[in-house]
């Protein structure tokens, strides 16, 4: 098979370790920036134009759309797609799942358990926002925000208040959400692949700091997940439409919590605390759906 990733670098570990997968398992792997992809929209014959030459002979994609490009990454998908070339993760989901709002409020109505979160427009009372998320501490996130940046834990009303004031004056969106004290700066992430989890990890938050991202000097540790766990992990990623995801998740007094589904969620944290190919994972479930899609 040809199998090219979607990644604006090449010598990121996640791409570098897809590649590497791809080649052991016999495959031609090429890496393609979905930036430098033309798209040619026409009746009956759409094409990529990549370097000045038309993209032919890819049998399947492995999308690594980072959270900035996601509009025009996500047209790239869909035009490989209306290609008829398999994509490990699909456009729609790939939208869904950038969407902070819509994709907790999908998670809600599937009965998934998630921190309160409350989503106001410029509201005249904040003290009513900070009382619907549980009152002080809260978490405050930008809508737009990844890898822990645009995230802000405060402690008082004051401060709360500040804040929201602050990014509503220059009209951001952000998500107020209570503080899960009992999860003291932990999440777990389960790795999902073809409706499996093929590993989890705990993540723990650098001193003094309660976000727990690896980008943020946080710790992976392999972890064991409990049966409800996994469960929630699986039914996320589903209720998303994500083949394959980083369903992160707070351990709370009432169960596991949702923060969020990630659609193209880093290798390098996972690989090195669980000692799992998960690269080898992601090939093989894209040769299972590509020898499907020729039958």
């Amino acid at each position: 098979m040809r199998i090219a990733v979607l990644s604006r670098n090449p010598n990121l570990y996640s791409t570098k370790r897809l590649i590497e997968a791809g080649k052991q398992r016999g495959h031609d792997m090429i890496v393609l920036d979905h930036l430098k992809c033309v798209l040619v929209i026409e009746q009956g014959k759409p094409r990529i134009v990549y370097g000045g030459k038309d993209i032919v002979g890819i049998d399947a994609i492995i999308p690594r759309i980072g959270a900035s490009v996601t509009f025009y990454g996500a047209a790239v998908v869909r035009q490989f797609e209306q290609m008829k070339v398999f994509s490990a993760v699909e456009s729609q989901a790939l939208v869904r799942s950038r969407d902070k709002l819509r994709s907790l409020q999908l998670l809600a109505k599937s009965g998934i358990g998630m921190p309160k979160t409350v989503f106001a427009s410029l509201p005249k009372d904040i003290d009513n926002v900070l009382e619907q998320a549980g009152g002080t501490p809260v978490v405050i996130k930008l809508l737009e925000g990844t890898q822990g940046i645009g995230v802000i834990l405060a402690e008082t009303r004051n401060s709360a208040k500040s804040v929201i004031e602050a990014f509503w004056g220059v009209e951001v969106n952000i998500l107020v959400q209570e503080f899960i004290k009992e999860a003291k700066g932990a999440d777990v992430r389960a790795f999902i692949v073809d409706g499996q989890i093929v590993g989890a990890m705990k993540r723990q938050g650098a001193a003094g700091d309660f976000r727990s991202n690896l980008h943020r000097g946080g710790v992976a540790t392999i972890v064991d997940l409990t049966p409800e766990e996994k469960a929630t992990a699986i039914k996320a990623a589903k209720k998303l439409g994500l083949a394959i995801a980083g369903v992160d998740m707070l351990r709370s007094n009432r169960g596991p919590l949702v923060m969020e589904v990630n659609s193209s969620p880093g290798l390098e944290g996972i690989e090195g605390a669980t000692k799992v190919d998960i690269a080898g994972k992601i090939i093989e479930y894209v040769e299972r759906n590509e020898f499907t899609s020729q039958e």
